[in-house]
């Protein structure tokens, strides 16, 4: 059994998986960058280790002194909480072979998913409806505008290896193509090792579901119904709820069962996120498969009841899954804010010392975050530096609660995004349950360009 777990991540996912180790007797150590060495998950951990300098690829992204400081700290498991290194399936190979197991698939089964066009084609193979576009690699420009001719505009370019909207840009014509291959491509190899590219029907009006899914050693899988994740700015999200307010019972049936062939496809363990997206009339498509926790799981705990975390180091134990598709009930809605150092006019990150960090207090608010006044926000790491759950009987109850609880909120010495959220959760149209993956660009930009 697991007994001690080295977190290879930082900040609030830190924080978070080091709560549920410490609900299950299970120590703890952290890792961190020069940058991070006061950061509250370091001193809460029972064991800290420095990794090196502040940038990424000098301490978070190195996977070797990771592994070193595992062995040496005498852990039995790593978990990778979500970015750097938990879908990099080099890293699960190496930890595999350390004889450290890794919370989370296999190496095998994560390289499978790393590439999107493989993992459209296994999607397929499946019997999961994907959205249309090409099913290789496109190598070259003019290659891409051929493709392009015979699917029809708008597309979306796309790199295979990518992830949080790196790579990826909405193109309308064959000139914009051009331009964008060339500068998407030297992205996708800078950023992910990888410049390969591909192009997918661009779906007007779309929403951004997906579907939670748990999946152990014995062949059990479950999923923990779905999360709306349409509300976006530069293809990232921003506002999460859960369950979505416009699909249906049967459209939610549907999705659920699809998430669930995907991971028995794939013999799938540990937890995962099946992406897709539903059109106007209601029907899904595969976008990708998330193979690690993702930011916005605790909307779905909070309407489930399960702890997601505790649930990957169950599988991880080789232990069943306690639970039945059939015991599984959604109670309640649940919205989460993502709060950024960022300005809310130009979307720019906004690092800095935050002065004063007050956030309110409530019975049905849930913070996950390792910031506090007298806090440095650096320019090193993504400016996502807090999240703020509501839940609430139901929707309008859980927007009322968010929309109180954000203005409440209380960060200075550096600009935040809350006054954009604030706007968004106050909108008719957002209230309407009008949340496609336009509504920034079609509700909040408008808005602004008028003030």
């Amino acid at each position: 059994m697991i007994k001690k777990v080295l977190i290879a991540n930082r900040g609030e996912i830190a924080s978070r998986v080091i709560r549920t180790c410490k609900k299950l007797g299970i120590k703890t150590v952290a890792v961190y960058s020069e940058a991070d060495q006061h950061a509250p998950y370091v001193k809460i951990a029972d064991e800290s280790y420095l990794l090196g300098p502040p940038r990424v690829n000098e301490s978070y992204l190195k996977g070797d002194k990771i592994i070193s400081i595992a062995k040496a700290a005498k852990v039995d498991a790593i978990h990778p909480g979500y970015g750097f290194l938990s879908e990099d399936y080099e890293f699960v190979r190496a930890c595999e072979a350390a004889g450290l197991i890794f919370i989370g698939p296999s190496s095998e089964i994560m390289k499978q998913m790393a590439s999107k066009i493989e993992a459209r084609k296994t999607m397929e193979q499946a019997g999961v409806p994907i959205i249309p576009g090409t099913k290789e690699a496109v190598i070259s420009s003019d290659e891409a505008i051929e493709v392009a001719q015979k699917i029809g505009y708008p597309l979306m370019l796309k790199a295979s290896a990518g992830g949080g909207g790196i790579g990826m840009q909405i193109v309308h014509s064959d000139k914009e193509l051009e331009q964008a291959f060339s500068s998407n491509t030297k992205r996708a190899e800078a950023f992910f090792g990888d410049g390969s590219m591909f192009l997918e029907k661009k779906l007007t009006n779309a929403r951004h579901i997906e579907v939670q899914v748990l999946a152990d050693e014995h062949g059990n899988v479950v999923h923990l119904f779905e999360r709306e994740c349409s509300i976006q700015r530069r293809n990232q999200k921003v506002i999460e709820e859960a369950p979505s307010s416009f699909i249906s019972s049967d459209v939610r049936r549907s999705m659920g069962e699809s998430a669930v062939k995907a991971a028995k496809t794939l013999g799938y363990t540990s937890a995962g996120t099946v992406e897709f997206l539903v059109d106007q009339h209601g029907k899904h498509y595969f976008l990708e498969m998330n193979t690690r926790i993702q930011v916005e799981h605790p909307i779905t705990e909070e309407i489930t009841g399960v702890d997601i975390v505790e649930e990957q180091i169950n599988i991880a134990n080789n232990l069943q899954l306690a639970f039945t598709q059939a015991d599984l009930r959604m109670e309640g809605h649940a919205i989460e804010a993502r709060i950024y150092a960022e300005d809310p006019k130009t979307f720019f990150p906004s690092p800095g010392h935050i002065t004063t960090f007050d956030l309110p207090e409530a019975g049905y608010i849930r913070h996950e975050t390792t910031v506090t006044s007298n806090y440095q926000v650096t320019p090193f790491y993504d400016p996502m530096i807090s999240k703020l759950i509501v839940k609430g009987a139901n929707r309008k109850e859980a927007i009322s609660r968010l929309s109180d609880a954000l203005s409440k909120c209380k960060i200075e010495g550096i600009k935040t995004n809350i006054p954009m959220v604030i706007d968004i959760v106050n909108n008719q149209e957002f209230k309407n349950g009008n949340t496609t993956t336009a509504f920034v660009d079609e509700h909040y930009l408008p808005m602004l360009a008028k003030n």
